[in-house]
């Protein structure tokens, strides 16, 4: 097990200071949980749809802390290999072919199964970082259940067994917060392991003031018409709704073209950077009257 450690975070204010200092807004319900991870020491889960700030949460911890940021996208079909290490093959036998009738095989699998010939992964690379670390585990519903067993093995004692080097125990625990966009359901044992959070698309007010924090060119007037409408986009059925960074996206395209409201032609013009599928263009185009 890896030595208990001084929290980063001092209080639930100090958690909503430090982030906000990096443009993250969070909510008391944020902060609080953000805090709470850290001053347990236990991994946190933030479920929610896509586009709602989960993986922006994970980077400005590690902004407002300090912390180098070790990122595991997960996919469908990734294995311990892309997670944990892997062994360099190819070096490998280089190496067996050069000591080829200079040297008997206990001496050449001692070196080849070294550290010189090993390639970690973000797991194994987390583990083993002595300064502070956010360990994002991104998407973790896109992997299979094995990947969830091999996590809750490592973030048990935080460490790895490499059968040829003996185990590795991290000397600093990360901070290790993990995303899910819900499309399958995470096993009890991992959520058990784990503090909850959900994260939904923010309120009128706070979705304004997340805007102005990223586009303080804005005037409040367009703002305001710009988080309106997209609050409109995401009562729709759409195949994609329009996410949080999507909405600065497009306060910074109107702020590119020097526009300064938000009327009809603006709207079917720009439409294309909040809407990615040309049958919710259409559509919002027909709700909206557009057209």
């Amino acid at each position: 097990m890896s030595a208990p450690q001084k929290p980063q975070f001092g209080s639930v204010d100090d958690v909503a200071e430090r982030l906000a200092q990096v443009g993250y807004l969070a909510s008391t319900g944020v902060a609080t949980t953000v805090y709470l991870a850290d001053k347990l020491g236990k991994p946190l889960l933030v479920e929610g749809p896509a586009g709602v700030g989960k993986t922006e949460l994970a980077k400005a911890v590690a902004e407002a802390t300090g912390s180098g940021l070790v990122r595991l996208q997960c996919y469908e079909g990734i294995d311990e290999a892309r997670a944990l290490y892997e062994w360099n093959h190819a070096k490998q036998l280089l190496r067996i072919t050069a000591g080829q009738g200079q040297e008997n095989w206990d001496a050449t699998r001692d070196d080849v199964f070294s550290e010189e010939f090993l390639l970690p992964r973000p797991l194994l690379t987390a583990i083993r970082r002595e300064d502070p670390t956010v360990l994002l585990v991104d998407e973790i519903d896109k992997a299979d259940v094995e990947v969830e067993g091999l996590l809750l093995e490592v973030l048990s004692d935080y460490q790895v067994s490499i059968p040829e080097m003996g185990t590795v125990t991290a000397t600093r625990t990360p901070f290790v917060l993990l995303t899910s966009n819900s499309t399958r359901e995470l096993s009890e044992a991992l959520k058990r392991r784990c503090l909850f959070l959900h994260l939904d698309f923010p309120d009128a007010d706070l979705e304004r003031r997340i805007v102005l924090t990223r586009v303080p060119e804005l005037t409040e007037a367009l703002t305001d018409a710009l988080v309106r409408t997209v609050r409109v986009l995401r009562a729709m059925e759409l195949r994609k709704v329009p996410s949080v960074a999507e909405t600065i996206d497009w306060g910074r395209t109107l702020l590119a073209l020097g526009l300064d409201t938000l009327d009809d032609d603006t709207v079917r013009a720009t439409l294309g950077v909040v809407l990615k599928h040309q049958s919710d263009a259409e559509k919002a185009a027909a709700e909206l009257r557009l057209n």
